[in-house]
């Protein structure tokens, strides 16, 4: 498996790709769900750019060292919201589709939860690996070849916050 390694510069420049992509396609939705933790950078861009509400759905199945071993997907008993209707337009939102189970089964939980209330889901990631069983509606990169992304947050996941305080203080950087 190859790496693709992306910039904080990069990742916010995808995510306007996205942005100006969806808004291309004159879709009009309701409100925007991020599934935690990777769409949850790029659902609050959205959100704050389309001017909508920004609903929450928590789904895990990676770990193991470096994040990197996936199990079986874990997804949240409730959606956080801030209103008490999700709408009938959704716009499901993750970072980036690898096997396609994450998004897959969002949108399972999703049409069991408020079936009375949704009319149509759309989706939308960074990066659309070749390996999905599901293709995304909106996208920024195809990724045929299925590189490891390397996300410029990653670095978190390998650090406790006292590295980070003796990294900063020796670097003359801890305000």
């Amino acid at each position: 498996m190859s790496d693709l390694y992306v910039s904080w510069p990069e990742y916010h420049q995808k995510i306007e790709n996205l942005a100006i992509s969806i808004d291309r396609s004159e879709w009009e939705f309701e409100t925007i769900v991020a599934i935690a933790k990777g769409g949850l950078r790029v659902g609050d861009i959205l959100c704050r750019l389309f001017r909508k509400p920004l609903a929450v759905l928590v789904a895990a199945s990676y770990g193991g060292e470096n994040n990197r071993v996936r199990g079986k997907i874990t997804i949240s008993e409730h959606l956080a919201m801030t209103g008490d209707r999700l709408g009938d337009r959704v716009l499901l939102i993750d970072d980036l589709v690898d096997s396609g189970v994450s998004l897959q089964e969002s949108l399972n939980w999703l049409y069991k939860h408020y079936d009375r209330e949704i009319k149509e889901i759309r989706t939308g990631v960074i990066w659309y690996k070749g390996c999905s069983q599901i293709k995304p509606d909106y996208y920024v990169d195809y990724l045929p070849d299925n590189p490891w992304v390397h996300q410029p947050f990653e670095q978190y996941e390998r650090i406790t916050p006292q590295e980070l305080f003796n990294f900063r203080k020796q670097k003359d950087l801890y305000y």
